[in-house]
């Protein structure tokens, strides 16, 4: 019971140091955008960091689930040896994390107007973008020591001090220090006032977040005697390269549609209609949230049911409840889209790719509808899979991409509808693969009812201008849609209901 007990409260603060700093770049949005009034600026943001995403991907290059999977691996059964095994394991971590990015610091540095020519961004955002890689890149293994020694308080208050700073520094730089600066123009702090300088703030305040993180880890660097395994450095590369291959198909599924969208619409409007894109894509955060949220507190659930005779249907019924508590929440999101949007987008000139948001919310209910049906993989030790159809899914983003914003130039409309498909598919695929290895007796027929009224309901409610100016049909659609979950689900709700 103690170690159910333990585990319950790790995920938690885990949980909240991931969700978090979500829920603060809810914030960062309506910041960024009322002190961007032009999408394009929004948009070089969003490119650049779309970029960055994929490099985290490769500077980390799996080593951090490798130190995972080989810090708990034992040869021997003596603790003595066991310890020595760890600082091996710690060590050679160390040494490899460190010297690549070195390595990746010193080119990127030399060749750094080369990248801001190729990618057309400011050569300054580049050189910022470079030091919060490294900075990043260089904790990676001092976090992971962290959560592997247990230490989930130190690992939570350190990721959302990070955060803090980060907000922080942007409320200080955007919206503070330009009044101070016209109070007071010959005083101290015009100093270090730039005008029109938005941008080059949001990567300072990142850099600087990046910065104090770091320094707070460099004791771990000083330590003495390190030294480096070859043999032991082969085999965590060797069992990496499957991460690194499916964080990169799932960088491609997130981020790369901004980039597409950067580089094959017109560059006169490019970065506008990206800013356009992401700000508007930010309100599809709830369903986010939400799906973060039950991967954190589901996932060890389903591990410790594992060995139970009655699992299959113990993961059938939470699946049955997580879509129906989702598709309530993404009717309710939609319906008051036009609502949300005044508190997270304040800029009219954001508006007009609000076209995007019932699709955005949709394609992040498959993802979170996949992740919960994924589950047979993990339990049969089949991860490798959940590689092959990440990249799958990276396949039809690429592919309907093209076709929908080169084709038919649908623009960002194309993209949503791409990640719809996406993450369709990669739903479908897992279901049906899942039905051959590890059968679940998923109550299809209602989760399919839940599914398809509330998107029906959703897109009437938005698409038809009439009624989703009124919020009328909204509101009777939210109101008959809970009536509906409630006389299918009256047993368990007031089951629910008696225990509270």
């Amino acid at each position: 019971m103690s170690s159910k007990r333990s585990l319950l409260k790790q995920t938690l603060i885990y949980g909240i140091a991931t969700v978090l700093p979500r829920v603060m770049s809810f914030l960062l949005v309506g910041l960024h955008t009322s002190y961007m009034p032009k999408p394009e600026m929004y948009g070089e943001i969003t490119i650049l960091f779309a970029y960055m995403i994929f490099f985290n991907v490769i500077l980390s290059y799996g080593m951090e689930t490798a130190f995972f999977r080989f810090y708990h691996k034992e040869d021997t059964s003596t603790s003595e040896i066991s310890k020595q095994h760890k600082k091996e394991v710690v060590s050679t971590a160390t040494v490899s994390i460190f010297w690549s990015t070195i390595l990746f610091l010193c080119i990127a540095l030399l060749f750094q107007k080369t990248l801001a020519g190729f990618l057309n961004i400011d050569k300054e955002y580049i050189n910022y973008a470079i030091w919060i890689l490294a900075f990043d890149t260089l904790v990676i293994i001092p976090f992971s020591k962290l959560r592997a020694d247990q230490r989930p308080i130190r690992y939570s208050l350190l990721k959302i001090s990070n955060v803090v700073i980060y907000l922080l520094l942007n409320v200080f730089l955007l919206a503070i220090l330009p009044k101070l600066a016209q109070a007071n123009p010959q005083g101290f702090w015009n100093t270090f006032y730039v005008e029109d300088y938005q941008i080059g703030y949001v990567f300072l305040s990142q850099l600087m977040a990046s910065l104090f993180t770091f320094v707070l880890f460099m004791p771990h660097y000083f330590k003495p005697n390190w030294f480096f395994n070859t043999d032991l450095w082969k085999k965590m590369l060797h069992y990496g390269w499957p991460i690194l291959f499916a964080g990169l198909a799932f960088g491609i599924n997130e981020h790369l549609d901004k980039i597409l969208l950067s580089e094959w619409l017109d560059p006169t409007n490019a970065k506008a209609a990206v800013g356009a894109y992401s700000a508007c894509y930010k309100i599809g955060l709830f369903m986010v949230l939400f799906r973060t949220a039950y991967t954190l507190g589901i996932e060890p659930f389903f591990f410790s049911q594992a060995g139970n005779a009655n699992a299959p249907q113990t993961y059938a019924t939470i699946t049955k409840y997580f879509v129906i508590l989702g598709s309530l929440i993404l009717l309710v999101v939609v319906v008051f889209a036009d609502v949300i949007k005044f508190f997270l987008v304040r800029q009219e000139e954001y508006w007009e790719a609000m076209t995007i948001v019932p699709l955005i919310i949709i394609a992040n209910f498959f993802l979170g509808i996949y992740t919960s049906l994924s589950v047979w993989y993990k339990l049969i030790d089949k991860t490798i899979i959940g590689a092959y159809i990440s990249a799958i899914g990276a396949i039809i983003t690429l592919s309907m991409n093209y076709i929908l914003i080169v084709k038919f130039n649908m623009s960002y409309v194309g993209s949503a509808i791409a990640t719809i498909c996406a993450y369709g598919s990669m739903m479908v695929i897992s279901y049906y693969l899942g039905k051959e290895k590890y059968p679940i007796p998923f109550e299809m027929k209602k989760i399919l009812t839940y599914l398809f009224a509330s998107i029906t309901l959703a897109c009437i409610s938005f698409y038809v201008q009439e009624l989703r100016e009124t919020f009328v049909f909204g509101i009777l659609a939210i109101i008959g849609f809970s009536y509906y979950i409630y006389k299918n689900e009256k047993e368990v709700i007031l089951k629910i209901i008696k225990r509270k």
